[in-house]
């Protein structure tokens, strides 16, 4: 992402410091993380002091200061899904992409996180891809989903 697209986004949010948080989404959801030469440009044009966009992109789990996969992926580990199977769904998706929870490959293809609960309870176990919920899912169709996150 170059300077110029940075301008682009924090131009489409009138260069309000208020928007400070939808242009970090904007800007992450783009590049899947925040480089540190992006903060610096959102702070000189936002007017806002570098150390509160840190503290911020740093409070919110939705942003990365560190280099993410092209597909993020979220296997819910709460107790429902854990009680459901969440440890198989972990263990197929390192056997898949060769990186554990916590991970980003050195490709930047996927991105493996768990997380404590997405609310589908009911459907656990369960994982999201870039966003999309996938409930009750098997150690097979976890192999068959990732085959569409190429």
């Amino acid at each position: 992402m170059d300077k110029a697209r940075i301008d682009q986004i924090i131009d489409k949010h009138n260069a309000e410091p208020s928007s400070l948080i939808q242009v970090l989404l904007a800007i992450q959801s783009e590049k899947h993380w925040l480089p540190k030469y992006a903060l610096e440009q959102v702070s000189e044009r936002l007017k806002v002091p570098l150390t509160r966009i840190q503290h911020i992109a740093t409070f919110y789990k939705a942003f990365s200061l560190v280099p993410k996969g092209r597909h993020e992926i979220n296997v819910c580990v709460g107790t429902a899904c854990h009680v459901r199977g969440a440890s198989r769904i972990l263990d197929t998706l390192t056997e898949l992409t060769g990186i554990k929870a916590g991970e980003t490959d050195l490709e930047l293809k996927y991105s493996l996180e768990t997380v404590n609960c997405v609310g589908c309870c009911a459907l656990g176990p369960v994982m999201e891809i870039d966003g999309k919920i996938f409930g009750n899912v098997t150690p097979t169709e976890t192999i068959d989903l990732l085959k569409n996150y190429k």
